[in-house]
């Protein structure tokens, strides 16, 4: 993510004028009973070619199989997620235009972003498709084959020792504040402007440590161009067996899993959303999903937990990283 002032004042811009004729759109629910009626608009808050909108085209291949309607997937990238969400505001509200996000988009981006609206209740979550942890990676010169190592080694160097983040106030900055506390060591934190530019400085040996998402580390993992520490998953990330999870290590405070949903508007007709939940999971479930989520460094949902479920972990983790920025003095702009 890119938290640049220009991608501020874009988001609170599209955010004004778009949100403002949301009522204009009222659910019809003489069409519920009927749903789908014509193809389904996937919007994905993402880049074309991103980690969403791969995992939302393979989601969209099955949808397409089992609801017997097309999947159309529509990657609508920028203003942190604000420009998706405002496409899906714009549409009726009758489940033919759903959402694949992150949920860092209702957990994370309110605090580091001040935005008009109230983003847990612009936007409901129907059903996880995927999900993945962090890992600490750390550049090939660091002099640390483990996590016990590592923290030896950073409390010989007080104050120097840095790590990056994809950007600041995310859970890739907030994973190196709570490993500081629960380990006694002081990193600094560098934030950056998405994994790109951060990954490519670790393996340069400008930043020696990074917490990053899988799926943009697990290539230069595997190719040895940077060394895994642990990852932030409850379990072992079966993309990475041979990397233990810092509850393994005796941090359980640092357990983290950032997931993709599907989201609706909450208006839309509880008839439609209890169907594409269904749908969904069918989809889930077709052969060859596990695999093909696998390869681009995500694993399936391991519980089918309910809407009222997933919007309470995001009323979770929210608090938790409100929490966690306050104590740093952080304040969203």
């Amino acid at each position: 993510m890119d938290f640049t002032t220009s991608l501020r004042g874009a988001l609170r811009a599209i955010c004004f004028a778009g949100f403002a004729g949301i009522a204009a759109f009222a659910p019809i629910a003489s069409q519920a009973d009927n749903w789908p009626e014509k193809p389904v608009r996937v919007i994905v808050a993402g880049p074309a070619g991103g980690s969403a909108d791969i995992v939302a085209r393979l989601l969209g291949d099955n949808l397409s199989k089992v609801l017997g309607q097309p999947a159309v997937v529509d990657p609508r990238p920028g203003a942190a997620g604000a420009i998706a969400v405002n496409e899906l505001s714009r549409a009726p509200h009758d489940g033919h235009t759903v959402l694949v996000a992150v949920n860092s988009l209702v957990s994370e981006v309110p605090h580091i972003v001040k935005l008009p609206v109230d983003m847990s209740r612009e936007i409901k979550p129907v059903a996880e498709i995927a999900r993945t942890g962090l890992v600490l990676v750390g550049a090939p010169s660091v002099p640390a084959k483990d996590l016990k190592e590592l923290v030896s080694y950073v409390k010989t160097q007080p104050g120097k020792v840095s790590y990056a983040s994809y950007s600041a106030g995310t859970m890739s900055h907030l994973l190196g504040l709570q490993f500081n506390k629960a380990a006694g060591i002081d990193l600094v934190h560098v934030g950056y402007k998405g994994s790109t530019p951060a990954l490519a400085d670790v393996m340069g040996g400008h930043v020696p440590l990074m917490f990053d998402g899988i799926p943009t580390s697990l290539p230069l993992i595997t190719g040895g161009k940077i060394r895994p520490f642990a990852v932030s998953s409850p379990k072992r990330s079966p993309l990475l067996p041979d990397v233990p999870t810092f509850a393994e290590l005796g941090y359980p405070q640092l357990e983290a899993v950032s997931w993709l949903a599907v989201w609706v508007k909450p208006d839309v007709p509880a008839t439609v959303q209890n169907r594409l939940r269904e749908a969904i999971e069918k989809s889930l479930a077709q052969p060859g999903m596990r695999t093909r989520l696998s390869e681009i460094g995500f694993e399936l949902p391991g519980v089918n937990r309910s809407p009222e479920e997933l919007t309470r972990a995001l009323a979770s983790d929210s608090a938790k990283t409100e929490a966690l920025l306050r104590e740093i003095g952080f304040k969203p702009e």
